[in-house]
């Protein structure tokens, strides 16, 4: 049996090991916040050494600042801060992105580092090689997003004396180009998918400016025929599982709802959307379902998958030879169209969902070949004026 001796001033034990190195052990309080004490230990070469490592622990936790070094793996750690920290304090989408992250980015590369031993050059390493496999400025910043979140929590609850993630530098963003289609561009893309399962869909996002999930989301209780009225105040939501994928109706990406005032024809295409819609759920019986009363269903009253619509989009845009239009420029396309007719930046603000007039007017900074050609004829004929 190793010899014991007390230290000199109570604070620990010390004794010389079968492998002759020094082990000092002393009590902290449980970090359960029971009342008890747990014994630990700290090594070193000599007795002097072990002891110097104690006074300055027994120092520290009599300030109450003393952190005992995590057991947890980053992988271990993050598991348990999902589950313990995030499940019930987020939305289920989030809580999906962040598990997506975890796995798919995270744990590959770090999980097996101790949670004491990880240090910001291995983050800041990991950063940089998830760049140099070009993924995106955002798509990093998004990772190191839920990182330091995860880090932060384990630096309060005493795991880690510092958040190493602080350190780390990111990433500059750059906003995405936005491409909005031009007006032969529009003519072409409306010829386009004349008769296409999709058209009211696409004809709605392009002259209502919604979000994809807005447009699938929407029910026939926000539709106001009377006058010509729509309500946006909620979406529909792809959420990733083990299973597979499911759809909910979630609120709208902001929290907020708006009404947009639609034109005419818009209000025609939902009337003939609705008159389809009653002649699909004839023909289907009882085996429509359409629970949710959403706008655009298929045949059976079942929601719109994001990735079929979008797909099918994609496909129109290429053999137009528009294949850099996304999904999205529709909206784009819609606002830059506001614009152009001589819409107020608050009126484009409310109606695009935006929660700045700033943001719009950052986002629209740019302005289409048209609006270019109209300031360089209004500028021609000023000079004509005062020449």
């Amino acid at each position: 049996m190793p010899k014991m001796k007390r230290n000199a001033n109570g604070s620990g034990t010390i004794y010389k090991r079968d492998d002759g190195r020094w082990e000092g052990k002393y009590s902290m309080p449980a970090a359960d916040g029971s009342g008890k004490y747990v014994r630990k230990s700290v090594y070193g070469k000599t007795q002097e050494e072990v002891r110097k490592k104690l006074t300055e622990i027994t120092a520290k936790i009599d300030e109450g600042t003393f952190v005992a070094p995590s057991q947890y793996r980053l992988s271990e750690w993050l598991e348990n801060w999902l589950e313990v920290y995030v499940r019930h304090s987020v939305k289920e989408f989030t809580m999906d992105s962040y598990t997506n992250i975890c796995h798919k980015y995270i744990n590959p590369v770090l999980g097996k580092i101790k949670l004491k031993e990880l240090n910001s050059t291995q983050i800041q390493k990991f950063y940089n090689d998830l760049l140099d496999k070009n993924l995106s400025g955002k798509t990093v910043k998004n990772i190191h997003g839920v990182l330091h979140r995860a880090l932060e929590q384990a630096y309060v609850i005493g795991e880690i004396k510092v958040n190493p993630s602080d350190r780390c530098l990111l990433p500059k963003v750059s906003r995405p180009k936005i491409e909005p289609m031009e007006a032969d561009e529009v003519s072409s893309f409306l010829s386009a998918i004349k008769g296409h399962k999709y058209e009211n869909v696409y004809y709605l996002t392009l002259f209502a400016g919604l979000r994809q999930g807005e447009v699938l989301g929407l029910t026939w209780d926000c539709v106001d025929f009377e006058n010509s009225m729509i309500l946006i105040n909620k979406q529909l939501k792809r959420t990733s599982h083990h299973k597979g994928a499911v759809y909910h109706l979630d609120s709208t990406k902001n929290g907020k709802e708006r009404l947009i005032a639609v034109a005419p024809t818009v209000l025609d295409m939902l009337q003939r959307q609705r008159e389809a819609q009653q002649s699909w759920a004839e023909k289907a019986g009882s085996a429509w379902s359409n629970e949710w009363n959403l706008v655009f269903t298929n045949a059976l009253g079942e929601h719109l998958c994001h990735s079929t619509v979008y797909n099918n989009y994609k496909r129109i845009v290429k053999d137009l030879g528009i294949e850099n239009k996304r999904f999205h420029d529709l909206r784009h396309t819609y606002a830059v169209a506001s614009l152009e007719s001589g819409d107020d930046i608050k009126t484009v603000q409310d109606n695009l969902g935006h929660a700045t007039a700033s943001f719009t007017l950052d986002v629209y900074g740019h302005v289409s070949r048209q609006m270019k050609m109209k300031s360089a004829q209004n500028m021609q004929q000023y000079i004509n004026r005062v020449s």
